[in-house]
């Protein structure tokens, strides 16, 4: 004999908990109390930090913010760092309204290159958020010496064109996306 499971959901309407069997979550449930739909999830902004409800089978439909009209799900899959030159860091990334990380690399770099997917990742996950860029420094030295990279890689950290922070060294993914997070302008 198979137990019968019961979920508890909290309504993000009225903040009660309610008590659902598994067998009735495909049916749409309901909010004991307001009868607001409780498959509703919370989507906040990367771009200006307002929090959407958003039903769960709309996420697919490429939902906007309600606020700043920004998309809320990004299912582009090819997202990638934006390569930089020396020339392109103006208007890139100082004129650029949002929030930027830049990592500064060259292609003789075994840590730079084992980091690159890392970039990829970040990139597509936050394309709409954030900007990722590259910077050869090879090939681009003024921005690098402006910046003082002596290290690489090293990563630098912007917002509305001001750097914020930068890491130097090999990092896992949870330390960039954290520091990527705390810098992402949210309002």
């Amino acid at each position: 004999m198979s137990e019968q499971k019961d979920m508890v959901l909290r309504c993000l309407s009225c903040g009660i908990k309610n008590r659902i069997p598994s067998n009735r979550l495909q049916e749409r449930p309901i909010c004991g109390r307001c009868h607001a739909p409780l498959d509703d999830i919370l989507i906040r902004c990367l771009n200006c930090g307002a929090k959407n409800r958003m039903p769960e089978d709309r996420l697919y439909g490429k939902p906007k913010c309600g606020r700043c009209g920004s998309p809320l799900v990004v299912v582009e899959e090819t997202a990638h760092p934006v390569d930089i030159t020396d020339a392109s860091f103006y208007p890139e990334i100082l004129r650029f309204s949002g929030s930027a990380l830049v990592d500064c690399w060259a292609p003789w770099c075994a840590p730079c290159r084992a980091v690159a997917p890392v970039l990829d990742e970040l990139a597509s996950k936050y394309a709409g958020g954030a900007k990722i860029a590259k910077l050869n420094i090879d090939e681009n030295p003024i921005t690098a010496s402006q910046y003082s990279v002596q290290s690489i890689p090293t990563m630098l950290f912007f917002r509305e064109g001001k750097l914020l922070d930068r890491l130097v060294g090999l990092f896992p993914l949870h330390v960039i996306e954290s520091r990527l997070l705390a810098i992402i302008k949210t309002s």
